[in-house]
């Protein structure tokens, strides 16, 4: 029995339903040719960080600035970026040698949080040859000030900021953190937004509490996360005509395809890669090819979005049920 794989993404046609996501393979020449020959099925590269932006544009400033030393203060304020290695002229490049080193889409992705050069750096990646853009908005509100609909503004006017400045299909990565998920997707949507990217892993910070210090801490995803966008998927496949994207905690043919059915157009692996190598894509597209024939599925279409809350037996184990459930099944099983 053969099974057709392809998917479509942001109106993209794709071959799989796995997507090499934004991180430190995606951003070397070498590794990308490596992810594609393992069945990528699209690239999306590192992001351009709006500090990064800032920061050159810094840079810049200082060189034709009469008193550049006037403020070397602020010289050592942002962290090194040599090693990220991706200014602005750097990640043109970057695409435009993915776009000649395969046929199969580029995603570009954008990481910031508020307005300043999103337009014009979305106009540069348009120029440079990418396929689609990816919206990284990190956005951690601190002002007590800002009450919830202050913030959503903020998202839905960078939104729509790029929109007016690119035709390209564009994906807004977000975080789960909103008051009613279901009405900001539908807004992320009427403001342009193609689809949308689930969820932000927001990378908490770790004390080091021998020398009163802030550390930065990243610890890979791990597939028990995925419980959290799939349950989000399931809800708002019904009530969002764009694509959905499932991120953080694809590490299986078997996470794959809970994904799917629940209604994710495509999965966006990262930490699985790092792991274990671009190769790993290989051997979870023959997990999921391997179900498939199984269960008698011919299509990835077939089974998009049968496990989703509007073709669920009992919808409300997305909801309260699954959490009446959990607690009291933990309870029989570990009496106190």
């Amino acid at each position: 029995m053969s099974v057709d794989m392809t998917t479509k993404y942001l109106g993209l046609n794709l071959s799989g339903p796995i997507v090499a996501g934004a991180g430190p393979l995606t951003g070397h020449v070498d590794q990308l040719k490596a992810l594609v020959d393992a069945g990528a099925s699209a690239l999306i590269l590192p992001s351009l960080f709006e500090e990064q932006i800032e920061h050159e544009e810094m840079q810049y400033y200082r060189l034709n600035d009469y008193e550049a030393d006037a403020s070397a203060e602020s010289t050592g304020f942002l962290p090194s970026l040599n090693h990220y290695n991706l200014g602005t002229r750097q990640y043109a490049r970057l695409i435009e040698a993915a776009k000649r080193l395969t046929s199969i889409p580029v995603i570009a992705s954008l990481n910031g949080y508020s307005s300043r050069g999103w337009a014009r750096y979305s106009k540069m990646i348009a120029e440079s040859g990418a396929d689609a853009l990816e919206m990284n908005i990190y956005l951690v509100p601190t002002d007590p000030e800002d009450d919830a609909a202050d913030v959503e503004r903020r998202y839905l006017d960078l939104v729509m900021e790029v929109r007016s400045a690119i035709q390209l299909p564009i994906a807004v990565k977000i975080g789960p953190y909103f008051s009613s998920l279901p009405n900001f997707a539908k807004r992320l949507s009427e403001a342009g937004a193609d689809g949308l990217v689930l969820f932000n892993r927001y990378l908490e910070p770790e004390l080091d509490v021998d020398n009163f210090r802030v550390q930065p801490h990243l610890e890979l995803s791990r597939s028990g996360e995925l419980r959290l966008p799939m349950r989000w998927i399931a809800i708002l496949r019904q009530h969002f005509a764009g694509s959905l994207a499932a991120t953080s905690g694809i590490h299986s043919g078997r996470d794959v395809l809970k994904a799917l059915l629940v209604g994710a157009d495509v999965t966006l692996m990262v930490s699985a890669l790092l792991e274990k190598g671009p190769q790993h894509i290989q051997t979870c597209l023959r997990e999921v090819e391997a179900w498939m024939v199984e269960h008698e599925y011919k299509s990835v279409e077939q089974l998009r979005g049968c496990m989703s809350r509007a073709h669920c037996e009992n919808p409300s184990a997305y909801e309260r049920a699954n959490y009446l459930k959990a607690l009291t099944s933990f309870t029989s099983e570990h009496p106190i």
